[in-house]
């Protein structure tokens, strides 16, 4: 990698890096792989408008993360330790353009190319930068070196020389050499800025009259020898990351087991998630050789011969040796189709281009110094109030755009912290986003989700029901922000969210699963995570803050074909009958009765369940429109399947009903009520009986039956006469099953 930096214009040496080296290397990394696939991609030439777009903002994304590396091969090292939080930021923001606009790249470029970009994402979403501990503890010395200077009494000159030379010493600014490099660091820096940026200005007038006062007392107290120490161990670091990236590019080893040629993907040469065979006999990932027959390919792309047919077969045996695998040496195998739909709908969106551009303009350095007054190198700050400001504004007056980045760069380090420092980031997270709306900011973030679920988990495992209120709210809060922009969750996610369901935290873990059941790609996983069970038992429980999402979470999930394949119908129906007399829930009862409805054994159960139709009918009798259009268009369904179905829904007296509906519902209860109805004259007029046209065809002009009162009602001497009036005991007829 070393080398293949070396010959990509604009970026320096690993070795000319100051301060934040390791953050660094691996921005140089980055941004190496994407300039020496930039002639590829610019070569395919993605045509369209928003292709040319994004083009341009990779191409400006890369410029960015240039200058960032650039900053930190010539700047100050005192200023850079001092702005360490700063680079952090823009190391990451930087990351996340590139991210991004690869994302949406890869899905205008020929399939070859996209397997690259592809491996280049993956390995920009893994990519985590985070400050050196002795930089870390420089910006922390200087950043209090400040404040006290700004109060109204600091500790005197010994306190400064002691915090300088702390802060050099942490820089490695320790011999004659280093010194004078600092200090032209710092003139080069001044001139660079005029009279532009006074805040800037100020700060490094400050630094450079410390060490002209205090910089060669310091550097005469180190010993030759650590120096040479110091230049060894420098060589040794930046050595040693380029061995490791080196290492890296061989992506073939998993906890020092190489991974098996037979398990990668022949076009894009990585782990198969979803392994399928093509007509050549040859297996591969099952997105990719989609993506390579969809742009008009019909060959085979290891042998290069023409194909007799473009289906694919999965390949269950290579999955599960590949599951097997994983599972044996702790790989988790990412899903494809889900990197590249994340690009499709930065593509897609109508402001992602803005967005990428706002992005941009937050690459720049915001610290605010502007009260900041220096006289000689041994001078005072000028006045008491200049001082107090300047304390504020550095430490009590961030914006929020600061905390947030501060407790993000605390959770790219999360593991590391205390439990209870773990604790109070989250809670601080939770009410950024229930508060100050910030979920679109978090989303953003580096594995933020992950993160989450791992603090999760880990609360479930130690069983610390607050910690675990914690981490579900604040994914509620993310969900329900993030509309149809869902995070990626995998399903050891969804495990762990159904284990929830029976605990402490179960309003807010089921609260989850009804945000993700409204999108239909959750549904699989939500099925396999074994949720669904626990959903029927807790419409036995008496707690209605459980049974309402519940229901919800059914009701979304009616429409799969794998709720049926779960959930016994005989077991489900009988279930939801009590909450078709609930006026808020009887709707997405009947909704999940109407999708059950086109399957044999879901009819069955519902004919065979005691009080199912009648509840079903009783719905006519509402003045809800809506739960009115919803009963017809359940009934209709059902009548439609078989004249048994019919003669049950008549024994219910829906006659009256139905015609009630006709003249006073919807326009779409209006239509399928006259056509039950039809359907209805049509059925049993096939049995020779006689019926009255008057009757089952109503006129558009209020009725002169008054059908609300049963007792009043005129009979007809038709077949539809005798069922104008609900039967006092009638009986429901088991239905034929042959």
């Amino acid at each position: 990698m070393g080398s293949d930096a070396a010959s990509v214009a604009g970026i320096p040496s690993p070795r000319d890096i100051k301060v934040h080296r390791l953050m660094c290397m691996e921005l140089i990394k980055f941004v190496t792989g994407v300039a020496m696939l930039l002639p590829a991609i610019e070569e395919a030439r993605p045509g369209s408008n928003p292709g040319i777009q994004i083009l341009c903002q990779l191409t400006r994304a890369l410029d960015k993360a240039k200058d960032i590396l650039q900053h930190c091969s010539e700047s100050s090292k005192l200023y850079l330790a001092l702005t360490g939080n700063v680079i952090l930021s823009r190391c990451n923001k930087s990351k996340k353009l590139l991210e991004q606009s690869l994302s949406c790249v890869q899905n205008m470029v020929p399939v070859m190319l996209a397997t690259q970009i592809s491996q280049l994402v993956a390995d920009l979403e893994a990519g985590i930068f985070s400050l050196d501990p002795s930089e870390e503890e420089a910006r922390k010395v200087l950043s209090k070196l400040l404040h006290q200077y700004t109060s109204t009494t600091h500790s005197g000159e010994e306190h400064v020389f002691e915090a300088i030379q702390i802060a050099m010493r942490s820089l490695r600014i320790t011999s004659p050499k280093d010194l004078l490099i600092e200090k032209r660091s710092i003139k080069k820096q001044l001139e660079k800025i005029g009279e532009g940026d006074p805040p800037k200005r100020k700060i490094l007038l400050f630094f450079l009259s410390l060490l002209n006062k205090n910089g060669k007392s310091i550097v005469a107290e180190h010993t030759e020898n650590g120096s040479l120490q110091h230049e060894d161990s420098l060589e040794y670091e930046v050595e040693s990351h380029l061995k490791c990236n080196h290492n890296d590019a061989q992506r073939d080893i998993f906890n020092g087991s190489r991974l098996p040629d037979e398990f990668k993907c022949p076009l894009s040469s990585r782990l198969m998630y979803d392994p399928v065979v093509i007509a050549s006999g040859q297996t591969y990932e099952r997105f990719w050789i989609e993506k390579w027959f969809a742009q008009g390919n019909d060959t085979c792309p290891k042998t290069k011969r023409k194909l007799v047919h473009l289906s694919s077969t999965p390949n269950n045996s290579m999955k599960d040796l590949i599951s097997r695998w994983t599972a044996a040496h702790g790989v988790s195998v990412v899903d494809p189709s889900v990197q590249a739909t994340v690009g499709h709908s930065w593509e897609s969106s109508s402001t992602s281009i803005a967005s990428l551009s706002s992005s941009m303009m937050d690459l720049s350095i915001n610290i605010d110094f502007s009260n900041l007054s220096l006289g000689t190198s041994d001078a005072s700050f000028a006045s008491h109030a200049s001082h107090s400001k300047i304390s504020n504004d550095f430490h009590k007056g961030q914006s929020r755009e600061s905390i947030h980045e501060m407790e993000l760069e605390r959770l790219t380090r999360l593991s590391s912290l205390s439990w209870e420092s773990q604790c109070n980031l989250i809670g601080n997270i939770r009410n950024m986003l229930t508060q100050n709306g910030e979920a679109s900011n978090w989303m953003s973030s580096d594995n933020f989700i992950q993160k989450l679920f791992r603090f999760m988990k880990d609360a479930h495992k130690c069983n610390d029901q607050d910690a675990q209120l914690l981490g579900c709210q604040s994914l509620l809060a993310v969900l329900d922000e993030c509309g149809s922009s869902l995070p990626y969750l995998n399903d050891d996610a969804f495990a762990l969210l159904t284990s929830l369901l029976g605990s402490e935290v179960s309003k807010e873990a089921i609260a989850i699963f009804e945000v993700l059941s409204r999108h239909q790609n959750c549904h699989h996983k939500i099925t396999m995570s074994g949720a669904l069970p626990t959903l029927l038992e807790i419409l036995d429980a008496h707690s209605r803050e459980l049974q309402e999402p519940a229901i919800k979470i059914l009701c979304n999930m009616s429409g799969s074909s794998k709720i049926g394949s779960l959930i016994a119908p005989s077991e489900l129906v009988p279930k939801l009958v009590p909450f078709l007399e609930d006026t808020v829930l009887a709707r997405n009862c009947v909704i999940i009765l109407q999708n059950l409805c086109n399957k044999e054994d879901a009819r069955i159960a519902i004919a065979e369940t005691d009080g199912c139709i009648a509840a079903v009918v009783k719905l006519l009798e509402r003045d809800n429109r809506k739960d009115q259009e919803h009963a017809v268009d359940f009934l209709l369904s059902l009548c439609l399947q078989r004249v048994q179905y019919c003669q049950l829904v008549m024994d219910e007296g829906v006659i009256p009903e139905l015609v009630s509906v006709s003249i006073n519902g919807n326009n779409k209860a209006k239509a399928m009520a006259l056509e039950l109805l039809r359907l209805l004259k049509g059925e049993f007029s096939d049995t020779g009986e006689s019926y009255e046209p008057e009757v089952y065809i109503p006129k558009p002009q209020p009725p002169t039956t008054d059908f609300t009162q049963p007792k009043s009602r005129s009979q007809g001497t038709g077949i539809f006469g005798k069922f104008f009036s609900k039967r006092s005991s009638p009986t429901a007829k088991r239905i034929n099953r042959k």
